[in-house]
């Protein structure tokens, strides 16, 4: 099941619509899935998902 928290901040300059990202990742070391969690901007949540760091 998929998590989503759409969260508004307001800045200096205007007000920026932010994403709260969760991408699912193995462990190197254990081999069990850990959770990655970020706030990004709403334009950029498709270029998280596809970069793997």
């Amino acid at each position: 099941m998929a998590k989503k928290a759409v969260a508004t901040f307001a800045a200096k300059a205007g007000s920026r619509s932010m994403v709260k990202c969760i991408r699912m990742d193995k462990s190197p070391k254990t081999g069990a899935y850990v959770f990655t969690e970020q706030l990004v901007d709403a334009e950029k949540a498709k270029d998280y998902f596809a970069n793997k760091k």
